[in-house]
């Protein structure tokens, strides 16, 4: 019995912060939107948001907006529409004509940027920064 806890316990720790069907395998992009922490993933003019920090009772309204903007801020789109709950959203593209940008970081105006957190990634060796941007 002990081991089947643990291997559930495993189980649903491990699926913490797992991608949904259509973007396994999709690099994650993480962005901070008015306290929300996202890992944002883009496929084609679809884009997902799942929310990575701990909230109290965070209602998917005004998680809708904040997925909203950290998904345009990654594909570089504008967001049709935001369909999901409050920890995980997906998003709907308008992209124009061609899909999303190839380099998808463009600003779509002019940020002012608080760095949180920094550190240096264990798996890649290179620096993470943590970043709490609104726009201007």
């Amino acid at each position: 019995m002990r081991i089947l806890i643990a291997l559930l316990a495993i189980f649903f720790l491990t699926s913490c912060n797992t991608a949904g069907p259509h973007f396994r395998g999709l690099p994650a992009t993480t962005v901070t939107v008015e306290g929300s922490t996202f890992d944002v993933r883009v496929n084609g003019e679809l884009a997902e948001a799942l929310r990575t920090n701990i909230e109290y009772a965070p209602r998917f309204g005004p998680m809708r907006a904040r997925a909203g903007e950290a998904m345009a801020v990654v594909s570089g789109c504008k967001v049709k529409e935001v369909r999901g709950d409050a920890a995980l959203a997906t998003g709907i593209l308008d992209c124009g004509k061609g899909g999303p940008p190839a380099d998808r970081l463009k600003p779509q105006g002019e940020y002012d940027c608080l760095t949180i957190d920094s550190y240096i990634s264990p798996a890649t060796n290179e620096l993470v920064l943590d970043l709490d941007c609104e726009l201007i």
